[in-house]
């Protein structure tokens, strides 16, 4: 059997005591994030993105080893086992491997060989596979297993079922599988046509497409998917038959001799019938898996810029969920997400009551003191994001204002979480709600909604749903655990993705906070229901209490940390209060050599230098460094656009051709990947970030498309 952690550590480029070491904490019970901040002397400081690599690998090889003892044990009950095979299966690193070597064992629907090894064939096979010679004919041979009960009644009949039987040990050959595997992978094409080449749809491009399976892109695969699955495209892999028989026969031992025509006839009705279609399936599914593979990275690599995007703190906040027929909701928020007020207005068709809008807006604003708009860009954004900057130019200069994504809103305003959180509010003002928050933080917000329905990647729908929440959930964790949580005013939601909090313990520490008032303490959560010594030591440290009896415990410091923490403030020579107000900015310089520092502690440096570093500046928030959010006091539409005009924009969405970019019109503009620098990029995200604050240049409009394309090179439209 393989060595896991070795295979692991040269697959990842770290060491086997690494792998060990992370491997004996996962079993432990110890989540990634806490593996990631708190335990990087065992770990040698691997981040979470190798750490859940690494977790990713962990589970498929053990996976394998379970599968490959099954395996195994089937065959030997079979008393088929050689001492080969052992080998062969034992030493298999992928599953595909383990399968095709499984295949000539498995218990199969009946086939045409099946039918012919009950009719007595199996010999004549064999005489076959092994170009038997001598001066009888192959016909002559057959007539001796003439078998007409059996379905056989002519000799013809008879060596045509030999071929059957041949044809499947070929094609259940595990070496002539991998060999053909990769010859199709080589030269395969894909190719595409129309089912209705009249029919004018999104998928003309692939009308008439054809690219080689090695060469075509991601995005081009999801798409071509995508048309087959909706009944617009036919879609098939080419291969050139004629080479590839010749390929098969070449690993099949052949002479010259009676049987030699029946062998080549087995040999290409092997490839035509049995394994060209299975290889045919097994490129388009690892097309497709590589493609969402992809998608997924992508994906993933959004929402965690999306989640990272920096909170507009002290904003106080008027948010409107646009509409025409049922009007635009209003929700106003204070500085800390709180619903103050809530009203409709109608600005857009079919009431058109601008006056009437701006009037309510105005005095709304005044009344709460609002200093920002936040409006989302579903239907009807357009026309009040007019009324808006018309009120601000003509009554209120010091207003601001911004366009939000809302994909996911209705999700969230629908949900069942929603409908406990507010239960008197309807779900076009929980909506509204949810877009002024997003503004002010948008993690706290955005954690409400399935990671899936936030809008950010390509193809979301067609990708494996399972896959994509299980990454999408690991990108959150991070996110969340690298913020920190404030204890006292988290939602469950939020709770629930904090390190070894399940959502169940996430609700009891909600209900405990309101049976039993603020925490103050972080011992306290030892008294929540089923949250255990180990989950206690996995969560604690990424809970933040603010005013609470210990200023450490507004800190990133593990409570297990606490008392070299405190020993590092005496000998800085300041008292823990320091902390509290703020921290002590040139600790560093006041303890001298960390490392010396450590040996007398007995800690280990890394955990002391990132004690340190939050003593400097306790419960910095990472998403302060983000870019900082561009708001708007007027409005841009397809007419004013000019092609060379330069424009400031923020990226809302990244996918393998390009960025897309708001650029203050409702539609967002694309940057092809080709127009993103100025060099040669790979991909799109080695360049801009979902959030990223861009400059760009007006290259193209398409009014009646409804499409801009933007270059972030000025000479480059």
């Amino acid at each position: 059997m393989l060595n896991i952690s070795k295979l692991i550590a040269s697959e990842l480029g770290i060491s086997d005591s690494q792998v060990d070491a992370v491997i004996r904490l996962i079993d432990e019970g110890s989540t990634i994030p806490f593996i990631a901040r708190y335990r990087k002397e065992a770990t040698g400081g691997l981040d979470d993105a190798v750490l859940r690599e690494l977790d990713e690998r962990l589970t498929y090889l053990r996976n394998l080893e379970a599968r490959k003892v099954e395996v195994l044990r089937s065959i030997e009950e079979q008393g088929k086992l050689t001492r080969e095979l052992r080998a062969s299966i034992e030493d298999a690193q992928v599953m595909q491997r383990v399968e095709d070597l499984y295949k000539p064992f498995k218990k199969k629907r009946a086939t045409r060989a099946s039918k012919a090894r009950a009719a007595g064939l199996e010999p004549l096979a064999n005489l076959v596979l092994a170009q038997a010679s001598g001066t009888v004919s192959a016909l002559d041979a057959a007539a001796a297993y003439v078998n007409a009960g059996g379905g056989y009644p002519t000799p013809e009949a008879a060596l045509q079922g030999a071929q059957d039987i041949v044809a499947e040990v070929i094609a259940e050959d595990a070496e002539h599988i991998a060999d053909m595997r990769a010859f199709t992978a080589r030269v395969a094409d894909v190719t595409v046509e129309a089912i209705d080449a009249d029919e004018k749809t999104v998928y003309e491009p692939y009308y008439d497409f054809a690219e080689q399976a090695r060469r075509i892109p991601n995005h081009r695969v999801l798409a071509i998917n995508r048309g087959e699955k909706e009944g617009k495209l036919r879609v098939h892999v080419r291969v050139d038959v004629d080479e590839a028989i010749d390929r098969l026969g070449r690993c099949v031992v052949r002479r010259q001799g009676p049987f030699a025509a029946a062998l080549d006839a087995a040999i290409a009705d092997s490839y035509k019938r049995l394994i060209a279609p299975s290889l045919e399936r097994e490129l388009r599914s690892d097309l497709t898996e590589r493609a969402q593979a992809d998608a997924i990275r992508v994906f993933a690599k959004n929402t965690e810029a999306l989640l990272q995007q920096r909170p507009v703190r002290n904003a106080r906040v008027i948010a409107l969920d646009p509409g025409y027929r049922t009007g635009c909701k209003v929700a106003v928020l204070d500085e800390f997400g709180k619903l103050l007020d809530y009203t409709t207005v109608y600005p857009t068709p079919p009431r058109s009551d601008v006056a009437g809008a701006q009037r309510t807006l105005a005095a709304l604003a005044r009344k709460h003191r609002v200093n920002t708009v936040v409006i989302g860009n579903g239907t009807g954004s357009r026309e009040t994001e007019e009324v808006v900057a018309d009120l601000i130019s003509s009554q209120m200069p010091d207003l601001r204002y911004t366009i939000v994504n809302e994909a996911g809103a209705s999700v969230y305003s629908a949900s069942k979480l929603a409908s406990e959180e507010y239960p008197d509010l309807d779900v076009t003002t929980r909506g509204a709600m949810s877009l002024g928050r997003r503004l002010q933080d948008p993690l706290a917000e955005l954690v409400k909604i399935p990671p899936q329905s936030i809008g950010v990647g390509q193809y979301q729908h067609d990708l494996n749903q399972t896959e994509l929440g299980r990454a999408l959930a690991g990108v959150v964790e991070s996110v969340v655990n690298r913020v920190g949580v404030d204890l006292n005013t988290a939602s469950a939601s939020l709770l629930g993705y904090v390190s070894g909090i399940t959502p169940t313990i996430a609700k009891n520490i909600v209900a405990y906070r309101e049976d039993n008032g603020a925490f103050t303490d972080r011992r306290q959560l030892k008294k929540v229901a089923k949250l255990g010594p180990k989950a206690y030591l996995n969560c604690a440290g990424f809970l933040r209490i603010t005013g609470g009896k210990n200023p450490l415990d507004a800190t990133s410091v593990h409570p297990e940390s606490y008392a070299v923490a405190t020993e590092v403030l005496k000998r800085a020579g300041v008292s823990l209060e320091a902390v509290a107000a703020g921290g002590v900015s040139d600790i560093a310089a006041r303890v001298g050599n960390v490392s010396e520092l450590a040996t007398q502690l007995g800690c280990g440096v890394p955990t002391l230098a990132d004690i340190i570093g939050e003593l400097a500046k306790p419960g910095r928030d990472p998403r302060d460094d983000a870019p900082e959010v561009v708001f708007s006091r007027s409005v841009l539409s397809f007419d004013d656009l000019s092609v060379g005009m330069e424009l400031k924009g923020t990226v809302r969405n990244v996918v393998d051709f390009g960025a897309f970019v708001d650029i203050g019109v409702k539609q967002d503009g694309l940057v092809h990947i080709s127009k993103l620098a100025d060099r040669f990029v790979k991909h799109p995200s080695e360049v801009v970030a979902v959030g990223d604050t861009v400059t760009v240049w007006v290259c193209g409009v398409d009014k009646d498309r409804g499409k801009i394309s933007l270059s972030m090179v000025k000479d480059r439209c």
